[in-house]
């Protein structure tokens, strides 16, 4: 994907060195990493429990049909796709961290009236609003991890982060459905949303947007990483605007690739729990069980793909054979549902694993092809894209679910999806940097 002169390989290695040589900065493993974890999980708990939610009654319970379950589901990521640019934007020149602060206590409120309001279409506002609200916490904080971390630490940063899906849905598929058998779906969305207020104030007072404003980070500190991130920048092209990164056929790519990878991504973490459901005949607290095991496999894979990115610094690399497994892997669930359940099972564990895989090297290359001053708002672009492609990939799968009795029809769209997002990597154009300036 990239291609760098040895003079700039060889400053960054000692830029790097320097950085490693500095007790401080270790400590932002501890600080900067946990919280953006433990963000991001949290915005997964009230993203991904919809799916229980819909599997435990709720279009029953509100009296609504399936196609309005399904469009209720799709919502958020239609709110979620409309504000990344403007909240990127706000997160590079101003805050990140007062951003995401706002964005918690906002989403955590918007949550919890999931399960309090009964009218359809006062549910459908409060659901697009809640997307609207978790829009700015992915562009966020990948633009606060680009001030905290080095090229050679970032796809690993970015990784740990974005393991805050998989990881929260793994535990939430296994407790949530325990949640609804105790006291129903509807005080499940108010136990789960409520966190997001309480870890907003813990948020506001324990990161900063930048080392130079950390107790925790020494002066001298702060100006060996600061330096080694100005050397990365000066290697790359300058691009003066976003009309002009707009021109660059990389972005236009990555926008339709994350496009395509996102509705094999958000039909499989929606649906996911009624699609076992419905497809073992078990109850909600097994069918829990059942969820979490994919994304078991998808944190195993998530690190390993991530270790050996940061190794080589390839990124597309790691990308597109991981859209093209978990296309086959939905392809092989197609056919294996009409013959056994648990072989169809099998392949949909590994079409989870190896659509997460490749998060943390997939968003190492905007920070890595653009200058600063455009990146954070061609990540927010790529990732509003990705919303859409959320938006489509959960309103399709639900749709073709409840339309056709099976969950047939939805492997075989999220599989035709995810081998046009290999196939998009596939096409991207190598990044020639130039000398440090």
């Amino acid at each position: 994907m990239a291609f760098e002169s040895q003079d700039s390989q060889d400053e960054n290695s000692l830029s790097q060195a320097a950085i490693t040589h500095q007790p401080d900065l270790k400590k932002r493993w501890l600080y900067i990493v946990p919280a953006v974890f433990v963000t991001y999980s949290l915005a997964y708990v009230d993203r991904a429990n919809y799916g229980f939610g819909a599997a435990a009654g709720l279009a029953d319970t509100l009296h609504i049909t399936s196609s309005q379950s399904a469009l209720l589901g799709s919502l958020f990521f239609l709110g979620y796709f409309l504000f990344q640019i403007p909240g990127a934007a706000y997160a590079r020149k101003r805050s990140a961290r007062g951003l995401i602060f706002a964005s918690l206590v906002t989403w955590g409120i918007l949550a919890s009236l999931t399960g309090v309001i009964k009218d359809f279409w006062v549910l459908a506002l409060d659901r697009l609003l809640l997307g609207a609200a978790e829009s700015f916490i992915l562009p966020g904080m990948l633009i606060l991890l680009t001030k905290w971390f080095t090229r050679k630490e970032r796809s690993r940063a970015n990784t740990i982060l974005i393991l805050g899906n998989p990881v929260t849905v793994l535990w939430m598929s296994a407790v949530t459905g325990y949640i609804i058998k105790m006291f129903g779906w509807q005080m499940t969305f108010i136990i789960e949303g409520l966190p997001s207020v309480l870890w907003g104030v813990i948020w506001y007072f324990v990161i900063r947007d930048r080392p130079q404003d950390a107790a925790w980070v020494s002066p001298q500190s702060a100006e060996t990483l600061q330096t080694a991130l100005d050397l990365e920048q000066s290697t790359l092209a300058p691009v003066a605007n976003m009309t002009a990164a707009l021109k660059n056929p990389n972005v236009l790519l990555l926008c339709a690739q994350y496009f395509l990878w996102s509705i094999g991504v958000y039909g499989f973490v929606i649906w996911l729990p009624v699609i076992i459901q419905k497809g073992s005949s078990s109850g909600i607290g097994v069918t829990g069980l059942l969820s979490a095991i994919p994304y078991a496999f998808a944190i195993v894979a998530m690190l390993i793909v991530s270790h050996f990115s940061d190794r080589v610094l390839r990124r597309a690399t790691f990308v597109w054979p991981c859209m093209f497994l978990a296309g086959f892997a939905f392809l092989g669930s197609y056919v294996a549902t009409s013959y056994s359940f648990w072989a169809a099972f099998a392949f949909l564990i590994l079409a989870g694993a190896a659509m997460y895989a490749p998060y943390g090297p997939f968003f190492a290359i905007v920070p890595e092809m653009l200058p600063s001053n455009v990146a954070g708002e061609v990540t927010a672009l790529v990732n509003s894209m990705g919303a859409l492609g959320s938006f489509v990939g959960s309103w399709v799968v639900g749709y073709l679910q409840g339309a056709t009795g099976s969950s047939k029809a939805g492997y075989l769209f999220m599989s035709a999806s995810l081998m046009l997002a290999g196939g998009a990597i596939l096409l991207l154009r190598p990044v020639v940097k130039s000398p440090a300036r």
